[in-house]
């Protein structure tokens, strides 16, 4: 892990917020002055999750949500850990007025912005703030994800969505998760996540070095990057995660693994599963 990140990990995270802000002040001051930002795109140092472009990246992760989670315009769609927006902005050019979008996130100032920038405008793009602590985002409350049910009718949504979530999360948290999904996705709806997945394969790249990330921290059935922030970065084995999957009532049908670990062609920079119910 290098050093710029061990510095990162190692500020508390309100620090790790406003450390952002101020590093990115003087961009997104030129970007405001001079009007050469997207209306739906938030301040460079707002954005707390992913990196690079946040319309780019956005429109990505749309991509893949409507060609393998077989999103429709009209649908129901959840954005579990929705952050700041990102999948949300390019949706709003998708899901036509009986489409549904719901998205929560544990980082309240996400939530906020969201619902001034994007609900004021696209009414049928709800936004909710969940208090719930994790490591790296929110040490402001006792509530853990292990304990959460998810506030939304049974077999409700077409499609669930998680991008860069379940790789924040402990295992109790992530099978507490999968249930919850089970729950609220209709019979033949589809959920897509990303994860770091650790086989064979990728253990020979860490130690070979040819890995994106190192996950040096073993423990039964997970990793870890960082053994003192422990949310800042999950691995999971991929028979345990197999296996949690299946016990909470849940199909994978596919799996597409990321660039982190070494693949040239890949959907995306993290492993990408989508799972399905019958």
């Amino acid at each position: 892990m290098n050093i710029a990140r061990s510095f990162y990990y190692f500020l508390t995270p309100t620090l790790r917020f406003w450390a952002r802000r101020i590093f990115y002040f003087p961009y997104d001051l030129y970007v405001s002055l001079f009007n050469k930002k997207d209306k739906l795109a938030p301040p460079k140092g707002m954005v707390f999750i992913g990196s690079g472009d946040f319309i780019k990246q956005g429109e990505h992760l749309s991509e893949l949500v409507i060609q393998y989670a077989q999103l429709k315009p009209n649908g129901k769609i959840l954005d579990v850990g929705c952050g700041i927006g990102r999948l949300a902005v390019p949706l709003t050019k998708y899901l036509n007025k009986d489409g549904i979008y719901e998205g929560f996130d544990i980082v309240e100032f996400g939530i906020n912005w969201c619902k001034k920038n994007i609900t004021s405008k696209y009414p049928n793009f709800h936004f909710l703030f969940v208090d719930l602590k994790n490591d790296l985002y929110n040490l402001s409350t006792n509530k853990e994800a292990k304990d959460f049910e998810f506030p939304y009718p049974k077999d409700y949504f077409d499609t669930v969505v998680l991008t860069s979530v379940f790789t924040h999360m402990m295992p109790l948290d992530v099978k507490q998760y999968l249930k919850q999904i089970f729950l609220v996705l209709k019979s033949g709806g589809k959920c897509l996540a990303t994860f770091f997945i650790i086989n064979e394969e990728v253990k020979r790249n860490m130690n070979e070095k040819k890995s994106n990330f190192v996950f040096s921290h073993s423990y039964d059935g997970y990793y870890l990057m960082d053994s003192s922030v422990k949310e800042a970065n999950v691995a999971f084995d991929e028979e345990y995660l197999r296996t949690m999957i299946k016990d909470c009532g849940l199909s994978i049908e596919s799996i597409y693994y990321g660039s982190w670990s070494c693949k040239k062609e890949a959907l995306d920079f993290q492993d990408v599963i989508v799972l399905g119910k019958e």
